[in-house]
């Protein structure tokens, strides 16, 4: 496939975020990165302090650029790292992070990755309706770690955020072992060899699909 051209704005910049830890934001960034890296110039900025991704990445050469950064100043600059279509950013599982706020003017979506049980979507809501709202960026919740032997949870959790007319991918993200094994190996989902391999890689190549449709719109 052909290079994504740039316009003058500067690469996009996807942010996954959530105030919560344990909810797959690494993981989502991870694999999204990797998947679009398969026809664009992609970096991932790893912002926490945890170095999650970059523990994660810097074992395995990868088919895009990974950085852990935390200075505020240069991730308010983003923008002019124009030798990238895309910049996906995993920041620290707190919503007040100097690295958060200083991301947030330069980003164009945000991705809300949240489990569907009920406590985790209903902190989920009050972060989108207190944080992701305001911002005035585009974002969208993406239910994570469901239960593929039952998708009730989701689907009522899916329900909830439509009511409330919070933007949610159709797509969930279902727990399989394949996700924890390629982390172990310092690898993506799409890279990963393994049982249910191609189940975990489905789920992930649909929500890289509805971002593109959201950015087509946008």
């Amino acid at each position: 496939m052909a290079k994504v051209k740039q316009n003058q704005l500067g690469p996009k910049v996807l942010v996954i975020l959530n105030g919560k830890g344990g909810v797959g934001k690494t993981t989502t960034a991870v694999n999204l990165a990797a998947i679009f890296a398969e026809d664009r110039r992609v970096l991932l900025i790893d912002s926490d302090s945890q170095r999650s991704a970059t523990w994660w990445l810097e074992r395995v050469h990868q088919a895009f650029d990974f950085s852990h950064e935390i200075d505020p100043k240069m991730l308010g600059q983003l923008k002019s790292l124009d030798e990238y279509d895309l910049i996906v950013v995993d920041t620290p599982p707190a919503l007040h992070s100097k690295a958060l706020a200083a991301v947030l003017p330069v980003a164009d979506y945000l991705l809300l990755p949240t489990p569907p049980a009920p406590m985790d979507v209903t902190a989920l809501i009050n972060t989108v309706k207190t944080f992701a709202q305001p911002s005035g960026v585009f974002h969208r919740v993406l239910l994570t770690k469901v239960d593929s032997r039952s998708l009730k949870e989701a689907q009522e959790a899916q329900t909830m955020l439509e009511k409330l007319e919070i933007a949610a991918f159709r797509t969930y993200i279902r727990t399989y072992k394949a996700h924890e094994r390629a982390a172990m190996e310092g690898c993506a989902i799409s890279q990963w060899k393994g049982a249910n391999a191609q189940e975990a890689q489905a789920d992930y190549y649909k929500v890289a699909a509805e971002v593109l449709m959201d950015w087509k719109r946008l």
